[in-house]
This record gives C-alpha cells, sequence and structure tokens, in this order.
C-alpha cells in the first residue's frame, strides 16, 4: 500500500527554519482530525521528502515534534506509528489548536470545557485574595484591549486569552500556573473555532468584567461563581456552533 500524502503537506512553506513545524502542524491535524489514525505507518524520511521535496532532516526533527507531544512512534524496522489518544498529551497547547483547525470531536470539547470547569472557578477564587495590584492591572488591560478590539480580531483573541492566563498566574499556586498556557489555549482556540463557524456571542464583556470585578474586590465567592457562569456560556455558545453530532 503506498504511503499517504496530504495537499497541506505540498503547500508546505520552503523557508528552513519555518518547515520542520509546518510538516509538524500538517501531520498533527492529519492525526487528531482521524485522517491519519492510531496504528497508521507515517511514510519513512526517504519517501517523504522525495514525494514533497523536503529536506530529510526537516522530516526528522517534524516528527521529533510529534512524539514529544505524544501523537507518534518511531522504531527500528517498524517505522514511524501513530499512537492511540490516550497516548497524547492533550494538554500541549499546539495539540489543542490541531483540534480546533480541524473538527474537534464532541467527547474533546466536552472534556476540554469540563477541565476549565474544575481549573478556572477555583483559580479565579485564589485570585481573588492572592492578586497583586500588578495582575489586577494586566487583566484590566487584556479587557480594555479585548473590548476595543473585539473577538473577531486576532489581537482581541489574544487579550481574551492573556485575561484567562493572568487569572491562573494570579493564583501564585505553580501547578495551578503550569496549566495556564493550555488554559489559554483552550480559550483562544474555541473561540477562533466559533468565529469560523460564525458563532461568537452577541457581548462576551458583562461575564469577563463580572469576573474581574469580583477578583478586584477580593470576594472568593462571587468570583468563583462569575467564572463558572463564564464557562457554562462558552460551553454553550461552542456546542450551539459544532450543531448536532
Amino acid at each position: 500500500m503506498p504511503p499517504k500524502t496530504d495537499l497541506a503537506l505540498a503547500r508546505t512553506p520552503s523557508r528552513p527554519g519555518r518547515l520542520h513545524g509546518a510538516i509538524a502542524r500538517d501531520l498533527g491535524i492529519a492525526i487528531v482530525s482521524g485522517q491519519r489514525p492510531p496504528g497508521d505507518v507515517l511514510a519513512n524520511e526517504i519517501e517523504f521528502s522525495e514525494q514533497l521535496q523536503v529536506s530529510r532532516s526537516a522530516y526528522r526533527e517534524a516528527i521529533r515534534i510529534l512524539a514529544a507531544k505524544g501523537l507518534v512512534e518511531s522504531r527500528p524496522r517498524t517505522g514511524t506509528r501513530v499512537l492511540p489518544m490516550e497516548r497524547w498529551n492533550l494538554l500541549d497547547p499546539d495539540v489543542l489548536a490541531w483540534f480546533f483547525e480541524s473538527e474537534p470531536s464532541r467527547s474533546m470539547v466536552d472534556g476540554l470545557f469540563e477541565l476549565r470547569l474544575i481549573v478556572e472557578p477555583a483559580a479565579a477564587a485564589l485570585a481573588a485574595v492572592r492578586r497583586t495590584t500588578q495582575q489586577l492591572g494586566q487583566m484590566r488591560q487584556a479587557l480594555n484591549d479585548m473590548e476595543r478590539l473585539t473577538l473577531k480580531t486576532e489581537a482581541g483573541q489574544s487579550a481574551d486569552r492573556d485575561f484567562h492566563q493572568t487569572l491562573l498566574i494570579a493564583t501564585g499556586n505553580p501547578p495551578l500556573i503550569s496549566l495556564a498556557s493550555t488554559i489559554g489555549a483552550g480559550v483562544r482556540w474555541t473561540t477562533h473555532y466559533k468565529q469560523r463557524k460564525r458563532k461568537l456571542p452577541p457581548d462576551p464583556m458583562p461575564e469577563h468584567w463580572r469576573v474581574y470585578d469580583a477578583v478586584a474586590a477580593g470576594d472568593a465567592d462571587e468570583a468563583r461563581a462569575a467564572m463558572e457562569a463564564l464557562v457554562n456560556h462558552a460551553l454553550a455558545q461552542t456546542s450551539g456552533a459544532m450543531g448536532k453530532k
């Protein structure tokens, strides 16, 4: 059976510094979307480089990236195989991005929001009693930017991500802080997905300002409740964008 190729990979940019990242991205999207299912054997570096006219070193580096994220495993004689989902690093921001670049499964979306509901309300309550004046200013600036730029722009989406990441940092809890990039990526890519589906919320700012005001007031209970409402609303919007499955 001849090795599979993707048209997206054939259009990979030729800049050496970015080539391996682009190859990893296209292969990653193919894997998480199910185009390359678990157990699938990827083309070896000679076949791949000849098919798409890229260097073997770029392909090897791309495979190293995917292996580090748990998506593939390379072994002598058997080659590089796609691993089952339970081996994937689903908290990796790149892996989350690849899910939402295609069409994420309902179980993946529900799981991501369950994680957010476990982490973010508790983080908001901690941030309400631990945040510094500087962190409060950073959160306020992020919301001002989000309000001015809107979620229809990449910069506005980045400001939304910054708000959620800063809130986790404000907990002062190192294990929670380590989840900041994952939560931030989840926020940004679900928003990006809703934008693609033309299902952005009409005005997300009141919910965000409610969280901020509670954190600024040092009200842990209100911060927890406000963040829980915000995440649940975001889940409902994302589920609506996915339609019936």
